[in-house]
């Protein structure tokens, strides 16, 4: 069996958290997770259960703590401190992108639930800062003619939901919501991904400052090519949902192959068609 590579300085993930809460625009730059927070209420309410061993995952506690206000708090350290099947729902909130083992984090969650609890997640998905991903790369070629990472690479929501199926989760589900935000420039979004953050905590990431003349050949490939309305630009913010249910004999079962008692071309009412041998 092969280690996960390291992709997050955890470390350096925990500064950046901790610095964030103490500036005085992180409640301004947590919009985002307002907006998770929000669309999981609705989908809580959706659910129309009582939870009453509810856990909650999370680097910002005092954000989260209005959704489920007696959930049991943990950040999400690598192993997680839930013991097993003793959680009627777990929330694991805006964190698992920066996980160096995803996979490894929604077993654990799993594995926490009693049978037929509810697994929630929020994550920022591959769509997100890719303007801002795309200009640094870009700039930095021009500059230097090589490439550093810079920008966390995130999962698309194909690959999250074939996760959810690996973790054993029964009836998962994989959706995302798109926030699309208009920045007065480059140093402007910096600032709220320093504010939310979400500055780079990459384990490869250069550890010194990036040059000025990238970041001012970023500012000029960013507004040529993602330009917003007055002379403002372009941020992408992909949010990926995942729901999952630990397994239970009560759920909904997909029928047995060749159980069918009717023929699909019946019930479409069209000619049905054989398949061509050669």
């Amino acid at each position: 069996m092969t280690t996960p590579p390291i992709l997050t300085d955890l470390s350096a993930l925990d500064r950046h958290r901790h610095r964030a809460s103490g500036l005085p625009s992180h409640a301004a730059a947590m919009f985002l997770h307002g907006l998770a927070v929000d669309v999981l209420h609705e989908r809580l309410l959706e659910v129309n259960r009582r939870f009453t061993s509810p856990a909650l995952i999370t680097g910002f506690p005092k954000i989260w703590h209005g959704l489920q206000p007696d959930a049991v708090q943990t950040c999400p350290t690598e192993v997680l401190p839930l013991a097993q099947g003793t959680h009627d729902l777990v929330i694991h909130a805006l964190s698992l992108h920066w996980a160096n083992d995803p996979l490894g984090q929604l077993i654990q969650c799993r594995r926490a639930l009693k049978p037929d609890g509810l697994f929630l997640a929020v994550l920022f998905g591959g769509q997100t800062l890719q303007e801002l991903r795309a200009s640094l790369a870009e700039a930095e070629s021009r500059v230097t003619g090589g490439l550093s990472p810079r920008v966390l690479p995130m999962a698309e929501i194909r690959d999250l939901g074939a996760l959810m199926q690996r973790a054993g989760f029964a009836l998962p589900v994989a959706d995302s919501v798109t926030q699309t935000v208009h920045y007065a420039n480059l140093p402007a979004l910096m600032a709220d991904l320093r504010a939310m953050g979400e500055t780079s905590a990459l384990a490869a990431r250069p550890r010194h400052f990036t040059r000025r003349a990238i970041l001012s050949q970023a500012e000029a490939i960013y507004r040529a090519n993602f330009p917003a309305p007055e002379g403002r630009i372009t941020a992408t913010f992909e949010m990926v949902f995942l729901t999952g249910w630990a397994p239970h004999e009560s759920q909904q079962q997909p029928l047995r192959p060749g159980s069918a008692k009717a023929r699909l071309a019946d019930a479409l009412r069209v000619p049905e068609q054989p398949l061509n041998s050669d």
